[in-house]
C-alpha cells in the first residue's frame, strides 16, 4: 500500500517512521485504555465517596431531628411547666426554661405561650420581651398552628435569620397538656440553632479537604429546590463542571425533614485531578518510550538499506552499461546477504541465457524468413479457392429460395385444394342432411293437413251439439214459462214453484246466449280452419317443387365434389415432387456452405499463421535487440 506520506521517502525513512507510528499507536492505545480504566475506577470512586457523605449527613441530620422532636416532646410534659400554665406563676418555669437552655447549646431558646399566643415564660428576660405583644403574629405562625394540631413542621425555617433570635433557626413546638383533664394549656417553643448543621457537617468537609477537594460541598434542599444549608460560603464561585451525589429524607423516621433533598457536590477538575497527573505521566512516559522506537527503527533501517543500496548501484550499472561481468560484494549473513548472494547467481546464468539468446536469434530470423515466404504463397492460392467457393454458394442460394418459393406456392395449393375438398364433403353431407329433413317435414306437412281436417269435422261435431243445446234451451225456457203460469194459477201454494221456475227460466236464457256465443266462435274457427287447410295445401306443393330443385343440386354438387377430389390428387403430387426438389438443393447449399466455412476456417488458419509468423518476426527482432542490449 502506497501511503500519501510514506511515497516520497526511501526505504529507510519509511521503515523509520512506520515503526514510529506503530509504537506510538500501541503506546497512545495502552495508554489511553490505561487512563480509561482509570477514570472508570476512579469515577465510582468518586461517587462512592460523595454518596457516602450525603448518606451520612442525611442520616446525622435525620437523627438529630429525631432526637431533637422527641426532647421538645418529653420538656413539654414537664409538671413545673403545666403547674406554671395552670397557676399563672411562672418563676419557677423560668427557672426550668433556663436550665434546658444552658444544659443543651444547640438550642437557642425555650418560650411557653398560653393558648391565646402570649408569651408567659422564657430561658431569658429578653426573648420573653421580645415575644411581648405579637400574640396575633404567633398564632399565624405555621409552627404554632402545627403544635395545635400535635405535629412538626419546617415551615418555620427559611434562608433570613429569625428577628427575635437573630439567627436562622428551627422552631420545634409542642403543646402542653393537662395532666389531670388532658386538655391543652398552651405551647412549648423550642428554637433549634441551625447553624448546628454546619458543626455535623464540619468533619465531611476537612475530609475532602484533606484529598485537596476545596470545592466539595454538602446542601440540604427542600422538596421544592430551596436551599435550606450549604456547606460552601456564600460569596464562592459556582462550580463549572460539577459531579454530584443526592439522597432523598424518606419516611421511615418520622422527623420535619421528611422529604428533604440531601446533596454533595464537587467539581470535575478537582475530583478527577489525579487522572490528569497521571495523563502528564503517561505523555511523558509516551514521548520518551516515541524517542527510543525511533533511535532503534533508524538504526534496523540503516542495517536494511546499505545492502539493498549496494544492489541498486548494481542493478543501475547493468541497466546503464549492459555489462553482466558486474558482482556485487555483501559480507551479511541475513536475509539480505542471500538476496546479494542469489543475485550474483541470477547475474551469471543471465549472462549464459545472453549468450545462447543471440545465438539462437540469428537462427531464429532465417527461420521466420522462410516461413512468411511460404505463408504467402499459401495465402494467395487459398484466396483464389475461396472467391470461386463464394461465387458457387451465391448461386446455391438463388436455386434454394426459388425452390423454397415453389415449394411455399405448392403447399399454399395444397391447402387451398384440401379445404375445397372439405367444404365439397361437408356440403354434400349437409345436402342429404337437408334433403331428409325437407322430405321428413313434407311428410309432416301432409300429417298436419290431416290433422286439420279432423279438427273441422270435430268443429262441426261440436256446432251440431251446440244447436242440440239450444234446442234443449228454448224447450226449458218454455216449460220454465208454463211452470210460472201454472204457479200463479196456484196462488199461494205456487209461490216456491214460480221461483224455482224463473231461476230455470234464467238458466235456459244464459244458455241460449252461451250458445249463440259457441256458434259464432265454431264458425270462426272453421273459417280459419278452412284457410289453412287451403294454405298447407299450397306449401305441400311449394315443398315438393324445391325437393325436386334440391335433388338437381345435390347431383350436380356430387360431381364438383369429384372433381375437387381429383385436383387435390394432382396437387399432393406436385407438392411431394417440390418438397423432394427442394431436399436435394438444401443439401447442396449446406455441402457449398460447409465447404465455405472449411475454407473460412482454413483462410484464418493461414492468417494466424501469418500473424503468429509476424509475431515471431517481431519477437526475433526484439530478441536480437534485448541480446545486442548486453555483453558477455
Amino acid at each position: 500500500m502506497n501511503l500519501p506520506l510514506l511515497g516520497g521517502l526511501k526505504l529507510r525513512g519509511r521503515i523509520t517512521l512506520s515503526v514510529a507510528l506503530l509504537s506510538a499507536l500501541s503506546i497512545l492505545s495502552i495508554t489511553g485504555l490505561g487512563l480509561s480504566f482509570t477514570r472508570s475506577t476512579l469515577s465510582k470512586q468518586i461517587h462512592a465517596t460523595l454518596k457516602a457523605e450525603v448518606e451520612g449527613l442525611k442520616d446525622l441530620v435525620e437523627r438529630t431531628l429525631a432526637e431533637r422532636e422527641a426532647s421538645v416532646r418529653s420538656w413539654s410534659e414537664d409538671a413545673i411547666l403545666r403547674g406554671a400554665l395552670l397557676f399563672d406563676t411562672f418563676d419557677k418555669s423560668d427557672a426550668v426554661l433556663a436550665g434546658l437552655a444552658k444544659n443543651h447549646a444547640s438550642i437557642s431558646g425555650f418560650v411557653l405561650f398560653n393558648e391565646k399566643g402570649r408569651a408567659v415564660s422564657a430561658s431569658s428576660e429578653a426573648l420573653l420581651k421580645a415575644f411581648q405583644g405579637r400574640e396575633r403574629e404567633v398564632l399565624e405562625t405555621a409552627w404554632y398552628r402545627a403544635a395545635l394540631e400535635g405535629r412538626f413542621t419546617a415551615n418555620g425555617l427559611t434562608r433570613e435569620k429569625d428577628p427575635v433570635f437573630g439567627k436562622r433557626v428551627l422552631p420545634l413546638a409542642a403543646p402542653v397538656m393537662s395532666p389531670l383533664s388532658g386538655a391543652r394549656l398552651g405551647v412549648l417553643l423550642a428554637a433549634y440553632d441551625w447553624s448546628q448543621v454546619r458543626d455535623v457537617v464540619k468533619a465531611s468537609v476537612q475530609r475532602a479537604q484533606d484529598r485537596a477537594q476545596g470545592s466539595f460541598s454538602l446542601e440540604v434542599r427542600r422538596a421544592d429546590g430551596t436551599v435550606l444549608f450549604d456547606s460552601r460560603p456564600a460569596d464562592a464561585a459556582p462550580l463549572v463542571r460539577p459531579v454530584s451525589e443526592e439522597t432523598t429524607n424518606g419516611s421511615d423516621v418520622r422527623d420535619v425533614g421528611d422529604g428533604w433533598l440531601f446533596v454533595a457536590r464537587l467539581d470535575a477538575s478537582e475530583a478527577y485531578a489525579p487522572l490528569a497527573q497521571a495523563a502528564s505521566a503517561a505523555l511523558g512516559m509516551l514521548g520518551f518510550f516515541l524517542a527510543l522506537a525511533v533511535a532503534g527503527a533508524w538504526w534496523l533501517a540503516r542495517g536494511i538499506a546499505r545492502p539493498i543500496s549496494a544492489l541498486n548501484q548494481a542493478v543501475t550499472h547493468v541497466l546503464e552499461d549492459g555489462d553482466l561481468s558486474h558482482r556485487v560484494e555483501v559480507h551479511t549473513r541475513d536475509e539480505v546477504g542471500e538476496l546479494a548472494t542469489a543475485f550474483s547467481r541470477m547475474m551469471e546464468q543471465l549472462l549464459q541465457t545472453t549468450v545462447g539468446l543471440q545465438q539462437g536469434t540469428r537462427t531464429l530470423t532465417g527461420a521466420v524468413t522462410e516461413l512468411s515466404k511460404a505463408t504467402e504463397n499459401q495465402e494467395r492460392n487459398l484466396a483464389r479457392q475461396a472467391a470461386a467457393i463464394q461465387e458457387t454458394q451465391v448461386t446455391a442460394q438463388e436455386i434454394r429460395e426459388t425452390s423454397k418459393m415453389a415449394e411455399e406456392r405448392s403447399r399454399a395449393v395444397l391447402e387451398v385444394t384440401t379445404r375445397a375438398e372439405e367444404v365439397g364433403s361437408v356440403g354434400e353431407t349437409t345436402l342429404g342432411a337437408s334433403l331428409a329433413g325437407l322430405q321428413d317435414l313434407h311428410e309432416k306437412v301432409g300429417k298436419l293437413a290431416g290433422t286439420i281436417l279432423l279438427l273441422g269435422n270435430r268443429t262441426q261435431q261440436i256446432g251440431e251439439i251446440a244447436q242440440t243445446v239450444k234446442d234443449l234451451a228454448d224447450q226449458s225456457n218454455m216449460l220454465a214459462l208454463n211452470a210460472a203460469i201454472e204457479a200463479v194459477r196456484s196462488g199461494e201454494h205456487g209461490k216456491g214453484f214460480g221461483v224455482v221456475a224463473r231461476e230455470i227460466r234464467a238458466l235456459a236464457d244464459q244458455s241460449i246466449e252461451s250458445t249463440d256465443r259457441v256458434r259464432e266462435l265454431l264458425e270462426d274457427i272453421g273459417r280459419s280452419i278452412e284457410a289453412t287447410v287451403k294454405m298447407t295445401e299450397k306449401g305441400q306443393h311449394q315443398m315438393q317443387d324445391g325437393l325436386a330443385q334440391i335433388k338437381a343440386s345435390g347431383e350436380s354438387l356430387r360431381e364438383l365434389t369429384s372433381i375437387v377430389r381429383d385436383n387435390a390428387g394432382a396437387a399432393r403430387q406436385i407438392a411431394v415432387a417440390v418438397s423432394q426438389q427442394n431436399a436435394g438443393i438444401a443439401q447442396i447449399f449446406t455441402a457449398v456452405t460447409d465447404l465455405s466455412s472449411l475454407m473460412d476456417e482454413t483462410m484464418q488458419g493461414v492468417q494466424a499463421t501469418t500473424r503468429a509468423t509476424n509475431s515471431l518476426r517481431e519477437a526475433a527482432e526484439r530478441m536480437e535487440t534485448v541480446a545486442r542490449t548486453y555483453r558477455a
